[in-house]
């Protein structure tokens, strides 16, 4: 009897090794990364009150490592007080990132501010943790639907502070070859 059990216990061990060999090989396997990306949510901190939310699902394929305009993805923005507001969808149509900094274009698919569809809006991101920061090309250019499109891959300077505790956004760095 204490033969068998000596069988089963090293069985056993030796499953659990080739289990943790088997897995740090599959650690070891090259990760194939985005060339670039944008994602997260978060809510501007304004003393006012208002409600001001920008959320990202932006990317740039690996294939795609040479051309940020040929980025996927949406984003979303809104901006309510006191019950009157907008809100907008956009496709991307560029994504260009450096370090823990984003700068996404695309055009609004979707909004309850007239004349917003169809025009080309920017937003800058800087990924700072819990303090991330943005900033949006309207604010120089005029409101979406009112003002001057940016081209392609255009915002403004970060200047907005994200509201305490909502700051989740992720840079993914692009890496081109120079």
């Amino acid at each position: 009897m204490k033969r068998r059990t000596k069988i089963v216990v090293l069985g056993s061990a030796l499953l659990l090794t080739a289990g943790v060999a088997s897995a740090a090989a599959a650690s070891d396997a090259p990760r194939h990364r985005e060339a670039a990306a944008l994602t997260g949510t978060a809510k501007l901190y304004r003393s006012a009150g208002d409600d001001i939310t920008f959320s990202f699902d932006a990317h740039l394929a690996a294939k795609d490592k040479a051309d940020p305009m040929k980025a996927t993805g949406t984003f979303e923005f809104s901006h309510y007080l006191n019950g009157s507001g907008a809100r907008a969808e956009v496709d991307v149509d560029c994504l260009i990132t450096g370090g823990k900094v984003a700068v996404v274009s695309g055009v609004i698919t979707e909004s309850d501010l007239p004349g917003a569809e169809g025009k080309r809006v920017g937003v800058t991101v800087h990924d700072l943790g819990r303090h991330d920061r943005l900033g949006y090309s309207w604010a120089s250019t005029g409101r979406p639907g009112e003002g001057n499109e940016p081209p392609k891959c255009v915002s403004s300077a970060p200047f907005e502070k994200v509201e305490k505790g909502t700051g989740d956004f992720t840079v993914v760095p692009w890496q081109p070859e120079l």
